[in-house]
């Protein structure tokens, strides 16, 4: 199996660019003009709270999914992320997993991005696997808790370590793609880590440790 982060190692986004896709989408053009400037003060304080807690970061954001309806969130999932990530692939990133597919690797996304958005994503590579978030439901709104905990670090290794024991998969010969050292977990599960684009820690972390390290360029997404 090929584990890959998504957001910052396979397109440059974060859980960020597809909530705002949806409440633009949402809202008449006078009102958004209004929003948007709000929330990139609000997204200020998200920058800082990343940097310190990553984990407490998820589960603050996501509450600002409370009382949206599921049914038209989800329905718009393809067309959101077909958006978000048409020109914000990273060069390489296609051409790595397809190099794993064309092996007979099996391709699977862990991420703390939402598993409704990731499944178009999926879908359009190929059929992948998809470790991801879950937003909790009630009725027909979103209530902005998650479903677990979030698909970051001690998680994502938990839930690579649980996928490749109900799969029979040996990690020694699997190989992991994260950029943050929030994925350090996940990568030291595995055979094969390799480290894109990363962030001083993982890098000091790769280097020490011989793993691949991968600076992919932002390039052209396929529309």
């Amino acid at each position: 199996m090929a584990f890959f982060d998504v957001d910052g190692t396979l397109i440059d986004t974060t859980i960020v660019h597809y909530f705002i896709y949806y409440k633009l989408r949402r809202m008449p053009r006078w009102k958004a003009c209004l929003w948007y400037p709000c929330f990139m003060g609000k997204c200020l304080a998200y920058l800082a709270l990343d940097k310190f807690n990553r984990r407490l970061l998820n589960t603050i954001f996501y509450r600002n999914y409370a009382g949206l309806p599921v049914r038209e969130i989800k329905s718009a999932a393809a067309d959101c992320v077909r958006y978000i990530s048409r020109s914000r692939w990273l060069g390489g990133a296609r051409e790595k997993i397809q190099e794993h597919r064309d092996r007979g690797d099996r391709i699977v996304l862990v991420t703390g991005s939402l598993d409704f958005l990731m499944a178009p994503l999926a879908e359009e590579l190929g059929g992948a696997s998809v470790l991801a978030a879950t937003l909790e439901e009630q009725g027909d709104r979103f209530t902005g808790r998650l479903v677990g905990e979030p698909v970051i670090a001690e998680e994502k290794r938990r839930k690579v370590l649980e996928f490749a024991a109900q799969n029979a998969i040996d990690l020694t010969q699997c190989h992991a793609y994260g950029d943050s050292s929030a994925d350090l977990p996940m990568l030291e599960a595995v055979g094969f880590p390799h480290a894109v684009n990363p962030d001083r820690r993982l890098r000091a972390v790769a280097r020490r440790c011989g793993w691949a390290i991968h600076d992919w360029l932002q390039c052209e997404g396929l529309s």
